[in-house]
């Protein structure tokens, strides 16, 4: 990808960020507006007709609110609708806001013809203090063989969630534990996936990836913030190798299990699609799912990983951060007074510089037991403190390449105009140092929470070209202009 179409699409991205809680849906295929709204009680279903004009894989827009809903207010945490098609249960939709959130989900593949769509306002799966659900502006989207995309959609996984009982700490729902707790705590948001060719000519092996809202094991909160920018989970579920007509490649079906081993797919499929159970609190996956609630987010977005950050997804529906918000203080992981240096606490999301570097290791490569990463360090106007993404841990800096986001700690206040400086440290993370520089080459975008809790427009794409060596660790990436312009 070019710097122009990069900063291209910072720009777009931007955009998007003042839609409100609207992601991007995709695009392609035939779409059908059924113009129908539905508005569910507990204890309600509505049925929508709609028609598909050929055979393919069929994808539903919708925009979801629930009154009275939020995802940070234990016992309301959300409203759950399930789907159904022709009477087969399709996915739940988790509701996890009041105001208006678009959605994308997957039906699977349908035949030609007339069909119906069937809502329930799932109370056995919704939290006590949901009493509604609204479902705006359907669009049934049918993408056909012959279309590009159809193949990425023809294998995505279906994923039902987790039902294994949480440890201490668990939300105080009684849902939390049981085999719907998906609908109060990590709960799926949006997917996607990658292509890559393989050695054989017309391969491709095919990564399905989901962001859920949290990990309730894993990682910590603060160590997330500093090494991935975010608390969400970005995972990839499942993986298959095709061959040039679009055909799975037998026994090349592997998923992400628990503790991120690599196992081989061994469960059934419902047509081309692998079902999956998530079975771990950091949404590891298993062949013979246990749970009960169902998702099936459309894989319709496609992402390069050599060119862009699985944050992306995110900013691209800004809405995600809010639930991530909301998550984290709901579980009481949010301290202000004792976020800094913790290595359990964060401070409110709100005070947190959102960056996406992109970098390389040049030299010996990194492993698990000696490696070099990058560390982010902001000065604002008037202070001579410099406040790090990796506070005072070496093993919180960024080691991995290519497009890295991180989040900064600043004061509760802070606007992008009291930034004076970013710069780039280059930090041991483990073991010896073998000698191994780092290379910066810009900056692809910078940006603090809004009131709403959603993306402000990224202030900042610079190139940022630096060499972080041992002798010379650290770099001025940015520097505020001072003075007339």
């Amino acid at each position: 990808m070019s710097r122009g179409l990069r900063r291209a699409l910072g720009v777009a991205l931007a955009a998007a960020a003042l839609m409100a809680g609207l992601g991007a849906c995709g695009s392609g295929g035939n779409a059908t507006d059924t113009s129908a709204d539905v508005t569910l009680n507990r204890g309600q279903e509505s049925s929508v007709p709609f028609r598909t004009s050929a055979d393919g894989e069929v994808l539903l827009d919708l925009t979801t609110a629930a009154p009275g809903v939020s995802w940070e207010t234990p016992g309301s945490e959300s409203a759950v609708v399930s789907l159904f098609v022709d009477n087969t249960y399709a996915t739940d939709v988790v509701i996890p806001a009041s105001f208006p959130i678009r959605r994308s989900l997957a039906l699977g593949h349908l035949a030609a013809g007339g069909h119906t769509l069937r809502a329930s306002f799932a109370g056995d799966r919704s939290p006590r203090g949901a009493a509604s659900a609204r479902l705006r502006a359907l669009t049934f989207r049918t993408v056909t063989p012959q279309e590009p995309g159809y193949q990425a959609l023809a294998h995505a996984p279906v994923i039902y969630g987790r039902a294994t009982p949480l440890g201490a700490g668990a939300a105080p729902n009684p849902l939390a534990g049981g085999p719907f707790q998906n609908a109060v705590t990590d709960t799926p948001l949006v997917a996607f996936h990658t292509e890559a060719p393989t050695p054989i000519t017309g391969h491709r092996l095919l990564t399905y990836s989901v962001v859920w809202s949290n990990e309730d094991g894993g990682t910590s909160t603060p160590a997330l913030m500093a090494q991935w920018g975010r608390t969400t989970d970005i995972e990839w579920a499942y993986q298959v190798e095709i061959d040039a007509a679009g055909n799975a490649i037998p026994g090349s079906a592997v998923i992400q299990a628990p503790e991120h081993a690599i196992t081989a797919f061994n469960g059934r499929f419902e047509g081309t699609h692998a079902v999956l159970g998530t079975c771990s609190d950091n949404n590891g996956m298993c062949s013979n799912p246990d749970g009960r609630m169902r998702f099936a987010l459309s894989t319709a977005d496609a992402l390069d990983p050599n060119a862009d950050a699985r944050e992306r997804e995110m900013d691209a529906n800004p809405w995600t951060y809010w639930v991530m918000s909301q998550e984290v203080a709901r579980e009481g992981k949010v301290d202000d007074e004792k976020a800094p240096n913790s290595a359990t606490k964060i401070s409110n999301p709100r005070n947190y510089l959102y960056l996406l570097i992109r970098k390389s290791t040049v030299g010996p490569a990194n492993t698990d037991t000696s490696w070099v990463g990058l560390s982010v360090g902001v000065r604002l106007s008037g202070s001579g403190q410099t406040y790090r993404s990796s506070k005072i841990y070496p093993a919180w800096a960024i080691q991995r390449d290519a497009p890295a986001a991180t989040a900064v700690e600043l004061p509760p206040g802070t606007v992008a105009e009291d930034i004076s400086t970013i710069e780039a440290t280059r930090t041991v993370g483990a073991g010896g140092d073998r000698g191994a520089r780092i290379q910066v080459d810009s900056i692809e975008r910078a940006f603090l929470l809004g009131p709403n809790y959603q993306p402000q427009p990224s202030f900042l794409f610079t190139p940022a070209k630096a060499t972080l060596s041992a002798a010379a660790p650290t770099a001025v990436l940015y520097r505020r202009p001072t003075g007339p312009s």
